[in-house]
């Protein structure tokens, strides 16, 4: 296909082997074989790479450019993601291989994308962590964009850990403690928070990777790659989520020890990031599963995802249920339940101030682009 990058040019793809299919894909790719009458045209593999909507597919027999069959292309099945375990017919009269089903997925990480109701994209399928990097610098941390990204990836089902990147850029060892203090109060104990710095010791003398260790820890955070490759064990697939310029490339070409993957400078004048990444791809870490680098996301509002805030907030939407109105937007109305708690301490009020912003959002959303809210 004119213009793609050729097959064997892809770096660290993953094999056949390192991503297990579930039972229910597994069960299902048979179903769809016996009911060909087991024809041998037909292989399960799994995308693991887009470009630019044309998928790369990995089977037990090789790496293969592929098309969406008629039914897909011309029909209202759902598009392959980076990601999906797909059945992929190589026929021998045609010179690419054709998608011709995407197979169950056990989750799906969705994000509403534009500015009309049920404009959805599916980032990528079985994903079971969501990596969450939010870059430090010169402006504050966005614990609102992490927070929307946690809302987002729990609502998927998968895990989430946070990486604050770029921590040699902190403007202190204490002030990196504090931010992993903060998100670690925002999102919960159970959740990891791990510092990264983009700079190896001795490459910057100005810069005490020690000191930023000691501080991340005494926090109750984790430093350091070591930390990212416990993660994401091996047979795991993982998914790197963030803005332009969060140094994501950067990490993956850490944990693989080699520049595989391209990466860019963030602008001088405003310390913001640039599209690096243009293609969804799967990368195979070494002694660790696979990892999924995507590009950059310069916003992610939130649509139908009151799942994933309970699941992120989980005390406070509790308490939210207790509400004398069932609309009860907390901003003051009679019997609201979270400004009793709130009142009594029994709350943490960064929790609560996030919970009710990102609620606010949602509600707003809900009439008009929620593809789940009948007009």
């Amino acid at each position: 296909m004119r213009g793609l990058p050729a097959l064997e040019g892809l770096a660290r793809v993953p094999s056949f082997g390192d991503l297990p299919p579930s039972e229910r894909q597994r069960g299902a790719f048979d179903s769809f074989v016996r009911a060909c009458e087991g024809d041998p045209e037909l292989e399960l593999g799994f995308v693991c790479r887009l470009d630019r909507n044309f998928p790369a597919v990995r089977t037990s027999s090789g790496l293969y450019r592929a098309e969406h069959a008629e039914r897909i292309f011309k029909g209202d099945l759902e598009r392959p993601a980076v990601g999906d375990w797909v059945v992929l017919r190589r026929p021998e009269t045609h010179d690419v291989a054709l998608i011709e089903e995407v197979l169950p997925r056990e989750q799906a990480l969705v994000r509403w994308r534009g500015s009309q109701r049920g404009d959805l994209q599916v980032l990528a399928a079985n994903v079971e962590l969501v990596l969450i990097a939010q870059p430090l610098g010169r402006e504050a941390l966005s614990l609102n964009r992490i927070a929307r990204s946690a809302v987002v990836a729990a609502d998927s089902g998968a895990e989430i850990a946070v990486l604050l990147t770029k921590a040699d850029r902190a403007a202190s060892p204490l002030a990196l403690g504090r931010d992993v203090a903060s998100v670690r109060a925002l999102l919960g104990g159970g959740v990891r928070v791990l510092a990264l710095a983009a700079l190896a010791a001795g490459e910057r003398g100005d810069v005490d990777l020690d000191a930023l260790a000691d501080a991340t820890a005494q926090a109750g955070g984790h430093f350091g790659l070591s930390s990212v490759r416990e993660l994401v064990a091996p047979g795991s697939t993982a998914l790197v989520l963030g803005e332009s310029g969060a140094g994501k490339s950067t990490l993956l070409n850490a944990l693989l020890g080699e520049e595989a993957l391209e990466t860019s400078c963030v602008r001088r004048a405003d310390d913001a990031g640039r599209h690096t990444t243009v293609a969804r791809r799967m990368v195979k870490v070494p002694d660790a599963g696979v990892i999924i680098d995507c590009p950059g996301l310069r916003n992610l509002p939130l649509v139908g995802h009151e799942h994933g805030l309970e699941k992120v907030f989980g005390e406070v939407a509790a308490r939210a249920w207790e509400c004398r109105f069932r609309d009860c937007t907390h901003h003051g109305e009679p019997g609201c339940a979270l400004a009793e708690a709130a009142d009594a301490g029994e709350v943490d009020p960064l929790r609560l101030e996030a919970y009710v912003a990102l609620a606010d959002e949602m509600r707003r959303h809900a009439s008009s682009l929620d593809p789940d809210v009948a007009l």
